[in-house]
């Protein structure tokens, strides 16, 4: 993890989104030599950006590259990008990519940080890209994996999967995204990575459940294992390679998630545990837990296809106000023995 990456050519970059995650991201593209043009949806956070070198509202305390510059102006951001990375929350990209979709350059890479499944539609984000850019799916990639942004943010080292129908351009993405601290692994399954990423933040959700309640690693380790079986049965069932579900996009990100006190999805969980709703979560903070809102739509992507998906079904029902939490955990307990390979 600590040699130094292989010598690649500089690149404009914009950067859609200038949250925790965005912002991390723009980190390592600078440590890779990149110039960064990050977009914020707030001119004052921008303006304090340029003035500081430091993103006040989602990583306090962080130095920033001077590659890094933040504007506003989307057509300012995107001019003569040689990759656009989309870093917003996924029930708004769509909103967004319609403002967004003629300024961005015509020979971009789009690349999805993304990790949600949209509601109404059930699309996933790079199928969202496609339809609102018109850009085929060779240059639309993926990135997805263990990296809790703050950690990131703080050079820790960390590995992900980059992955595009094109198997070329993950590779060029690859060797573009090496730093000393971030080692990215290529992929062409955008379908199981993308699938891996939406999905465990619903679990990690119902493993913050069980914390709440006050549980132990037994039951959390329980809820994670099987939240690993329902994720790899609906991707299969999608077309998705069973080995991205336990790499670094399906296991590595699932553990990561559910385990990290950093997680806002784990961390929301443990807050409805708590006897917390869904209203006062969501208004006490302008960080999104992405699973809240992907329940839904991933338990209707699994009743679509023909899959069970008890997690994503309970998930929903506490996040709805219909259950609570001890009655999910009550429902998990008294439904009927079988077979783990079922």
């Amino acid at each position: 993890m600590t040699s130094a990456p292989a010598p690649r050519d500089a690149a404009t970059v914009a950067v859609f989104g200038a949250g925790s995650w965005g912002t991390a991201f723009s980190m390592i593209l600078a440590d890779a030599g990149h110039e960064v043009r990050l977009w914020g949806r707030r001119d004052e956070l921008c303006a304090a950006i340029n003035a500081t070198h430091e993103n006040p509202d989602y990583l306090p305390g962080i130095a920033l590259p001077a590659s890094i510059s933040a504007t506003h102006d989307a057509e300012a951001a995107a001019a003569g990008a040689d990759v656009v990375v989309l870093a917003v929350p996924s029930q708004t990209l769509r909103e967004n990519l319609v403002d967004w979709a003629p300024a961005l350059p015509q020979h971009a890479v789009l690349v999805s940080l993304m990790k949600g499944v949209e509601l109404g539609s059930l699309k996933r984000m790079s199928e969202v890209i496609e339809e609102l850019t018109g850009a085929d799916a060779d240059r639309i990639a993926v990135v997805s994996g263990p990296n809790l942004s703050h950690e990131i943010a703080r050079r820790e080292p960390a590995a992900s999967v980059v992955a595009c129908a094109d198997e070329d351009v993950a590779r060029r993405l690859r060797t573009m995204l090496h730093t000393r601290t971030f080692r990215p692994y290529s992929s062409t399954d955008v379908l199981g990575c993308e699938l891996g990423g939406a999905y465990k933040n619903v679990v990690a959700i119902s493993v913050g459940m069980a914390v709440g309640l006050g549980f132990g690693d037994n039951t959390t380790a329980s809820v994670i294992t099987r939240g690993l079986a329902e994720t790899a049965r609906l991707a299969m069932a999608l077309g998705a390679n069973p080995m991205t579900l336990m790499g670094l996009a399906g296991l590595g990100d699932l553990v990561a998630t559910c385990s990290s006190p950093l997680s806002r999805n784990r961390t929301f969980g443990e807050r409805l545990g708590r006897g917390e709703t869904t209203e006062q979560i969501f208004g006490s903070t302008r960080q999104v837990a992405e699973g809240a809102k992907s329940s839904a739509s991933l338990l209707a992507l699994a009743e679509r296809t023909g899959v069970y998906a008890p997690i994503a079904e309970h998930v929903a029902a506490v996040v709805a106000g219909t259950m609570t939490a001890p009655e999910m955990m009550e429902s998990f307990i008294d439904r009927a023995t079988k077979d783990e390979t079922d």
